[in-house]
């Protein structure tokens, strides 16, 4: 008999689902069911479910995460998605997942399940009589075979070509380089990585996902073009061709680049960037380019999330003047507004100082000095007028601007520590004498944008998560996730007044999967909705 798991923070679905359906005579056994990842993870490591039905947005870990890991302990575990209407994108990812379905809770009937749930018994009785362990080696085989393939890649780039003739023969298992052929390689950029992290459980399951995605658009694709991850944070395509006067590889190339980005965008929630190399007929040119693109910094420095260029040479636009020559104006002016305490202005003024190094393009290295010895010396400035406490050391701040690879990035990172000590004072950051508290409450106004869970900062601070709840309560007489919500709500509050965004888009970009949930929330920080707030 096969276990099936439940798992929904909304207590009515658990109830109608788990007494509704006659588990036994579906030859199931309903082994628990839970309203939150968390419990149901424990749950897990003692007993593992055959099947998991799973919502996606739950306090203390979510379903994807839930998911991920459950996978971990049996790869083979059937799994549905329980969802919300705006968060069908994030029910397409875990489909890209290998989540085998997905149900929308709105329109939900038990019936449904219920075939769902046949349709998962009949799948495990085949494959139980068929040999599990043939299936499992089909995965593994294809999985293997992606590594190779990237291995295989990163070897020829970064090793001595000894001998073409041999690479060609490894290479035409892939595709490449067929009689007559020649290759244009592409290097792709993954976009908002720092919080696109968030919501995958790891950077393996990232790049996995962004995989999956790639090889099916991909696959019967024209050109036809070869995925090749490098880094999570970077691939390669490669696309064939034959060269004459009929096509345009480049024009072509760039046509399925767009549909890249927009199946990415959809599925995913991902964006990509990408720098095209030159053509070429040979694997000596091949590395040539491949090893360029690598080496484009600069250029990928300055690339706007979305654009697709083609690669420049070094140091063809130098800078003709000397950032730090603006060094002493750009900090009295953030300095101003900062004892201001105005967010926005913040903003303004950063946004005109990146706009003046975006036009002039100074080294990339040097752009990021500046900025972080510009926030250094603010944070000094206001910690010795007793505006701020300093949460983050110059450490911190040097290990998270070097992980920076491009300036909307590092405005963003920048706007983020800037809102983050105009948030101290009022939230109350300042006010502890603690140190572990005031760098928490620090941490958690970086991060307004993503799921914060207690367990994340105490590891973040080195603390036992039990005494670090408790320091928490302690110093500011609030839990921390009470605190957590009362920032985001105020946040909330800011983006109703101050923009356009929808409610489903507000609660999206403060990390809210479910939007039933976050108005819920809403309504009680602030004793009405946020529809009923904005009008």
């Amino acid at each position: 008999m096969y276990k099936v798991m439940l798992v929904d923070d909304d207590y009515p679905v658990i109830e109608l689902l788990s007494e509704s359906i006659c588990w036994g005579e579906l030859g199931l056994r309903l082994m628990g069911t839970h309203e939150n990842g968390e419990s149901a993870w424990e749950h897990a490591q003692q007993e593992i479910p055959d099947i998991l039905i799973t919502d996606i947005g739950m306090p203390r870990m979510n379903g994807l995460e839930l998911s991920a890991r459950i996978k971990e302990l049996r790869p083979g575990v059937r799994i549905a998605i329980l969802s919300c209407h705006n968060e069908f994108q994030y029910a397409q990812q875990a489909m890209r997942l290998n989540v085998q379905d997905y149900l929308l809770k709105d329109a939900l009937d038990p019936e449904d399940l219920v075939q769902l749930l046949c349709r998962f018994k009949e799948s495990m009785d085949e494959e139980n009589r068929a040999g599990w362990e043939t299936s499992r080696i089909r995965q593994l085989f294809g999985e293997t075979k992606e590594l190779r393939k990237e291995r295989s890649i990163k070897n020829f780039i970064h090793q001595p070509l000894l001998s073409p003739e041999t690479w060609l023969a490894e290479a035409a298992e892939y595709g490449l380089f067929q009689p007559g052929e020649f290759c244009l390689p592409v290097i792709a950029y993954l976009e908002d990585y720092r919080h696109v992290k968030y919501r995958f459980s790891s950077d393996q399951t990232l790049h996995f996902a962004v995989s999956n995605v790639m090889n099916e658009v991909l696959d019967g694709m024209k050109p036809r073009g070869l995925y090749i991850g490098y880094n999570v944070k970077s691939s390669f395509l490669l696309f064939s061709y034959r060269p004459g006067l009929q096509g345009n590889i480049y024009a072509e190339a760039a046509a399925g680049l767009k549909i890249l980005q927009s199946t990415l965008s959809k599925v995913l929630k991902v964006r990509m960037s990408f720098i095209t190399g030159e053509g070429t007929g040979t694997p000596e040119g091949l590395k040539q380019q491949l090893n360029g693109l690598l080496n484009a910094e600069e250029q990928r420095f300055y690339l706007m999330p979305g654009d697709t260029v083609p690669r420049k040479s070094a140091n063809s636009t130098p800078a003709v003047s000397n950032l730090f020559a603006h060094y002493d104006q750009a900090a009295a002016e953030l300095r101003e507004v900062l004892l201001g305490r105005n967010a926005q202005q913040a903003r303004t003024v950063s946004d005109k100082w990146i706009s003046l190094i975006r036009e002039e393009r100074y080294p990339p290295e040097t752009v990021k000095d500046w900025t972080l010895k510009l926030l250094l010396d603010l944070k000094l400035k206001l910690h010795s007028l007793q505006f701020i406490r300093p949460a983050y050391s110059a450490d911190t701040l040097h290990k998270e601007i070097v992980d920076i690879d491009s300036l909307p990035s590092l405005r963003e990172w920048l706007d983020n520590h800037l809102e983050s000590i105009v948030a101290a004072k009022g939230a109350g950051a300042g006010g502890s004498k603690r140190t572990e508290v005031t760098e928490a409450c620090q941490y958690v106004s970086l991060r307004l944008g993503t799921r914060i869970s207690l367990d994340e900062v105490a590891d973040h601070l080195h603390l036992n998560a039990s005494y670090f709840s408790r320091l928490f309560k302690k110093e500011t007489g609030t839990t921390f996730i009470e605190y957590v919500t009362k920032l985001k709500m105020e946040r909330a509050k800011e983006l109703l007044d101050g923009t356009n965004s929808t409610v489903g888009e507000i609660c999206e970009q403060l990390g809210y999967d479910n939007q039933s949930y976050f108005i819920k929330t809403f309504k009680v920080h602030a004793g009405v909705t946020p529809v009923e707030y904005r009008g």
